[in-house]
């Protein structure tokens, strides 16, 4: 009964290990794969790839805004009874936290 339990035990181990190793190899594989993607790329691949980038970064920036927003009152998900005023007293506290930013540089 020892023995098998110790087989069992041992059995479980064993593909434990091997299914912790093999996401890094395949990761591995994978970004071999992807360089020479890269260095094969099309000029529609670069394009795409631009694109892609600059929406990343428009949405960046975009919660940047909307993070700025909500520390100075606004509140997206809430009443929305006062919505434009809501939304443009905290743009104006933004503006000032800016320019008060600004001044003491």
């Amino acid at each position: 009964m020892f023995k098998t339990r110790m087989a069992a035990i041992a059995l479980v181990v064993s593909i434990s290990l091997t299914a912790l190793t093999a996401p890094v190899a395949m990761a591995q594989a994978s970004d071999t794969a992807q360089a020479s993607d890269t260095a094969a790329s099309t000029p529609k691949q670069v394009e795409k790839a631009q694109r892609k980038a600059e929406r990343k970064a428009a949405r960046a920036k975009k919660n940047a805004e909307l993070k700025e927003l909500e520390k100075n009152g606004y509140q997206p998900g809430g009443d929305q009874l006062n919505y434009p005023q809501n939304i443009q007293n905290a743009e104006k506290k933004s503006a000032a936290d800016k320019a008060k930013a600004a001044s003491g540089q």
